[in-house]
């Protein structure tokens, strides 16, 4: 059978022999069950259930054989049920002085798998003092399994094991000076590496190392491990030596070391992309775009542009990828101009698989670092002349933008238009940006040859055959700007103008139907055409959207250190997904049911904000395609991604399906807030506390008093509480959702005002009717909605701004009462909305010298409220800075003083003081509720804190 398996075919029979063979007493037979079993079979097979007790004597017995073949067995296949009968055992064995080593090897690496398989195996509190004890084995082999189980430990809470720290250190120390190391753990002359590399990987999980005698120690073996790496041409020695220094690398970027030993890292780096050995090329710049997060290291890096430039034509695409992303990170405003020209210099060559990323982050770059707007302007029409298939849209919306709100680049942007025009071939892309900037600032060129309007005219209608109808859209614009411009005007180009307004009045595309029609009936008005068709206004200040699209696209290929991936791992999210609905060759993204196209409402720039033609009436309906679309490679920050989910595909029953389709379709369904949702026609307390039970979407509620009365109440997908709260910290995300309807929030603050998008969305293939959303504001908040239609067509979305004042300081919140009917039943749910306190808070940084004179001009309550906060949740650093950011509060430097209890590491005493004592108040009342119950995902429960500095206030004094 075990043959038959090896040769690649499903064995499906004899399972149960296998699984008896486990107990047998000899050893010939009990191997081949333990070797059988553990191929065919996986965690989740029924026979496995048979064989745990067997398993368990094979452990606690006294035959180690036996006790290795189980352990072995179990570390391979074991899953929760092993896990909770066999983990007591197995760390038995791991502690027990008269186990061989290679059983507690064995028994470390079993008690790993059972640890992922089910972290409540291992208790914290009576295992971290053992764990340490376990690292003063001198057995390499033991170690290097115990090692392997720390690092899974520490990764979920490195609390707990701080007693490890200097333990690991020591056995660095042991590894580097090459003492105790027998024969057969080394490694081509290196003392097992593997051991090194895994240490060192643990030390990352601590956050710091505070004992300055063992800083010292560590530092020294880092020192020892740079210095003594080199390239060598044995492969075998340059892995494992490689592994142990890029490893060490991580560890120094991780312990923020002095800037002579980053110098040092750095010259080591320089040297490896220098050599022929493509993998450590490779390594080398991979290495160094992670120096790029540590402060004060740039100018080193700089040193080595010329390097990582020549790396960027390596003929290994990989090489060329980690340059280029080497390049984006290293540039600043010294370098800019030649990072920006060799980026262009090589898109003529690169290959299409990098030609799009390599024409954002260039884009990027130039507007970030532009020494002058001309450069900037000169830049991206290059980039659109070489890459034309490979440039977003977004990339000539931005251009745009900078042109239209500095008036002394208009001219300049106008001549390269029109120079790039007069090229035999340019990509239509080019033929959209220079229309439209010849469109609004041609007349401003008229004095020069060539640029008269009628040859300005001449030379755009040459590419008006070769391109898409949305270019047409474009260039009919122009033309009607064009006549706009000529005054008094010229009878021929007029008379061809209208001609051509005519042909397209008849276009099958209704947008170039109704842009012809228009502007044939505007351009009769003569003059009065300029106050009609003026120039386009300047457009507000925001973020770039390329430079947020990089954000949202980039992949991190140098996380910083373990800690940082294990910040990344604990974060939850209820932000909507989001996805792109065109790339730069007009393809769209992959989803089974469509995305919703909605408005910007962030702080970027998008190309909705560019083309007035996108812009929505406020409660109109947007239709989603039913049908799969092409793939897409970018997303876009401004789609409701995540309105048609799992449940949606189906859509929940009409009236006369059967019970067992409506259970099916529920499958899934997370926490229940049945008391949110509220039939109209039952008062809310009468339903909250009703003894129901789901058997289909229907409770009967006759054990209230309601005999034979079936009433729908419609379960809410997600904790509709952690929704709100998750939206209080964010400005965007979904704030409810059953299996009918989505409601989704965007939302953007500035100053006391504050603009709101309710997206509303129908799941199903049935229209929603008789919807209703009423706010119910409270006296401190002036608030206004649209109109919300009655009817929601099916998978559709209706987009409602809400706009909202604040009056004054207060933490009461506006409730929206929405209902809706599905068939034959209503629907009534009343949500709270995210328009809290601190969305109205302005952070802004201060110095020393502003801050205390203030701070000493409010004497004392009412202006200033001083209390005690008990229940104090402990957080890392980075938890905290981040809660404070998202509530509108800054953190300054040099000014931040926490004042715990000594005695009591869970209380803190907050002082808060304004000019306005109901601020004050208010503010306290806040943060307190943000400090003591935060909203996250729930946890295993952590142990007391180890040291004084692992409290909150220790941890946010290190901003200090």
């Amino acid at each position: 059978m075990l043959y038959i398996y090896m040769l690649g075919y499903d064995v499906d029979f004899g399972h149960m022999e296998a699984v008896s063979l486990i107990s047998a007493p000899k050893y010939p037979e009990k191997q081949v069950g333990y070797i059988v079993t553990s191929c065919l079979l996986n965690e989740n097979h029924d026979f496995l259930r048979l064989a745990i007790n067997t398993v368990r004597n094979d452990i606690i017995g006294r035959n180690e054989t036996f006790q290795c073949l189980a352990l072995t067995m179990v570390g391979n296949i074991g899953g929760r049920e092993f896990a909770e009968s066999l983990a007591p055992d197995v760390q038995k064995l791991i502690i027990s002085s008269s186990c061989r080593p290679l059983v507690r090897k064995k028994a470390a690496l079993c008690l790993l798998r059972l640890y992922r398989k089910n972290p409540d195996v291992v208790n914290v509190d009576g295992w971290a003092d053992r764990m340490a004890q376990l690292l003063d084995e001198r057995d390499l082999g033991v170690l290097t399994s115990s090692m392997s189980l720390l690092v899974a430990l520490v990764s979920n809470n490195h609390e707990a094991y701080w007693s490890c720290l200097p333990k690991c250190v020591k056995i660095l120390e042991r590894l580097a000076r090459n003492q105790d190391v027998p024969q057969e753990y080394t490694y081509y002359g290196i003392p097992s590496p593997w051991l090194q590399v895994k240490t060192m990987r643990a030390l990352q999980y601590f956050p710091t190392v505070e004992d300055p005698n063992t800083r010292r120690s560590l530092f020294e073996v880092l020192q020892r491990i740079l210095m003594g790496t080199d390239v060598v041409k044995n492969v075998n020695k340059n892995n494992a030596s490689h592994a142990v220094l890029f490893e060490a690398l991580a560890l120094v970027m991780h312990l923020d070391a002095e800037k002579e030993m980053m110098s040092q890292c750095i010259a080591l780096l320089g040297k490896f992309i220098a050599v022929r050995e493509p993998n450590i090329r490779y390594l080398g710049l991979e290495n160094m775009t992670r120096m790029l997060m540590v402060t004060d290291v740039h100018d080193i890096i700089k040193r080595h542009q010329a390097q990582i430039i020549t790396s960027l034509k390596d003929p290994d695409i990989s090489i060329r990828r980690r340059a280029l992303d080497l390049l984006y990170g290293m540039c600043d405003v010294s370098n800019a101009k030649d990072i920006v020209e060799e980026l262009l210099q090589y898109l003529s060559t690169a290959d299409f698989a990098m030609r799009e990323e390599l024409s954002l982050k260039a884009a990027i770059l130039a507007e970030k670092f532009a020494p002058d707007l001309s450069w900037y302007v000169d830049v991206i029409l290059q980039l659109i002349d070489k890459a034309g298939d490979f440039v977003s849209d977004d990339i000539w919306f931005r251009v745009v933008q900078f042109v239209t709100n500095n008036e002394d680049l208009q001219p300049y942007a106008a001549a390269k238009a029109r120079e790039y025009l007069d090229k035999p071939a340019i990509h239509e892309t080019m033929v959209k940006v220079s229309a439209y900037l010849l469109g609004e600032y041609s007349h401003l060129l008229a004095r020069r040859p060539g640029c008269s309007p009628k040859e300005i005219f001449s030379i755009i209608h040459e590419k008006l055959p070769t391109v898409s109808m949305s270019t047409v859209a474009i260039l009919l614009s122009t033309y009607a700007k064009i006549l706009m411009h000529t005054q008094p005007a010229d009878p021929e180009l007029q008379n061809q103008i209208w001609t051509i307004f005519n042909k397209y009045e008849s276009c099958i595309e209704v947008e170039i139907q109704q842009r012809a029609v228009e502007y044939f009936a505007l351009s009769r008005k003569g003059v009065a055409l300029m106050d009609i068709l003026a120039e386009m206004p300047k457009f507000p200040e925001r973020q770039s959207s390329l430079i947020k699209k990089a954000e949202d696209v980039e992949v991190d290929t140098a996380e910083q250190s373990a800690i940082k991936l294990r910040a990344q791992q604990q974060q939850t999210s209820t932000a909507l997904v989001v996805a792109d609905q065109s790339s730069a060759n007009g393809t769209s993204p992959v989803n089974q049911l469509g995305l919703v196209k909605v408005p910007s409402m962030s702080s970027s720039v998008d190309h909705n904000s560019t083309d007035p033609g996108m812009a929505q009436p406020n409660g109109t309906l947007t239709k989603v395609d039913p049908q799969p679309q092409p793939p897409s490679p970018s997303p876009s920050p401004d789609l409701l991604g995540d309105l048609l989910g799992p449940l949606a595909i189906e859509g929940p029953p009409v009236a006369g399906e059967s019970e067992q389709n409506v259970v099916s379709g529920l499958e899934g369904v997370a926490a229940v807030d049945a008391a949110a949702i509220v039939p109209v026609t039952v008062q809310t307390n009468a339903v909250e506390n009703l003894p129901c039970w789901m058997g289909s979407p229907r409770f009967l509620l006759d054990r209230a008093g309601f005999s034979d009365y079936m009433l729908w109440l419609y379960i809410p997908i997600g904790n509709i509480a952690e929704r709100f709260h998750a939206l209080c910290l964010k400005d965007s995300g979904v704030l409810y959702e059953d299996p009918y309807v989505q409601i989704g929030i965007k939302a953007e603050w500035r100053g006391h005002h504050g603009r709101l998008v309710l997206f509303l969305g129908n799941k199903n293939t049935s229209p929603l009717f008789s919807v209703q959303a009423l706010i119910l504001p409270p006296s401190h908040l002036k608030m206004e909605l649209s109109l919300v239609p009655e009817t929601i067509p099916p998978r559709a979305q209706v987009q409602c701004p809400l706009e909202v004042m604040n009056l004054r300081p207060s933490r009461d919140v506006a409730v929206l009462d929405f209902s809706y009917k599905f068939n034959t039943n209503m629907v009534n749910v009343k949500l709270r909305l995210p328009a809290v306190l601190n969305k109205f808070l302005q952070p802004i940084t201060v110095s020393a010298e502003e801050f205390f004179p203030q701070w000493r001009s409010l004497s004392g309550p009412p202006l200033k409220l001083q209390e005690v906060v008990r229940g104090v949740r402990p957080m890392p650093l980075l938890e905290m800075a981040n809660l404070f950011n998202s509530c509108h509060l800054i953190v300054c430097p040099g000014l931040t003083r926490i004042e715990t209890d000594p005695a009591d590491r869970t209380q803190l005493r907050m002082t808060v003081a304004s000019g306005d004592p109901t601020l004050t108040f208010e503010l306290k009342e806040f943060i307190k509720e943000q400090l003591v119950s935060i909203p996250t995902a729930p946890r295993p429960p952590a142990p007391a804190p180890a040291a004084p500095s692992n409290d909150p206030g220790a941890m946010l004094a290190g901003l200090l």
